[in-house]
């Protein structure tokens, strides 16, 4: 039985927020395009998470969004080089200038592949008093070898909560993709074509709903406090 809603003698008052209202209103003119990074999880000749992840980056620049493709080709396993290692610099400044990312993942043994984690790995929670990733928002994409499948989509949802983003309701896994994509690697007119769209539309809806009040959305009390200390 709680005895009294007013007493909270854990809580410290000096470091309490309660929201406003006029935290969380928008900017009716943006200033610029939303910025989306692209991430993708193989390096086959022919990768379908890269055609998917261009067919995506195609769909955001008609949807008005500025957009980077990283090629994780050449970047070392983590801790293998240093960080100053320059595709490591290309990755971090990819993800400061991104207000919003796209994963694309096959699924490899029932999960995403180590060549996107190694690139979720390299970027650090914080780097100095920027945090590159926390309170961006993120979408993702998967493409199957057989049958749809979700693991490797269930586990970069994980991914994108730990790296403290807002990932989007909305996902797409590509069943069979080998069949999806024709001759000049576009991908054919399909409903899994019609859930990329979907995908991206939201991501642009999401990310022009929170990029202008992200860091009011993620302020934390305990890392106020721990920034005192």
């Amino acid at each position: 039985m709680i005895k009294s809603f007013n007493e909270i003698p854990n809580l410290d008052f000096d470091y309490f927020k309660p929201s406003n209202v006029s935290d969380l209103k928008i900017k009716q003119e943006f200033t610029h395009p939303p910025r989306i990074l692209i991430l993708y999880g193989s390096l086959r000749e022919r990768s379908f998470s890269r055609l998917l992840a261009e067919e995506a980056g195609r769909i955001l620049l008609k949807l008005g969004a500025d957009i980077k493709i990283f090629n994780p080709s050449g970047l070392p396993l983590p801790d293998d080089k240093p960080d100053s290692h320059r595709k490591v610099v290309e990755l971090r400044e990819y993800s400061k200038w991104s207000e919003g990312m796209v994963w694309s993942s096959p699924e490899r043994h029932g999960a995403m592949t180590g060549i996107l984690k190694s690139q979720i790995d390299w970027i650090p929670l914080a780097l100095g008093s920027i945090r590159p990733t926390q309170g961006k928002t993120l979408g993702l994409l998967q493409v199957c070898g057989g049958s749809q499948s979700f693991n490797a989509l269930n586990q970069m949802r994980i991914l994108g909560r730990w790296m403290r983003m807002f990932t989007i309701p909305n996902q797409s896994s590509v069943a069979k993709a080998y069949s999806e994509f024709n001759d000049e690697d576009r991908m054919k007119p399909s409903a899994y074509f019609d859930r990329v769209v979907d995908v991206m539309e939201e991501l642009i809806k999401f990310t022009l709903l929170t990029r202008e009040i992200s860091t009011h959305l993620t302020d934390r009390y305990s890392e106020r406090k721990e920034e005192k200390r």
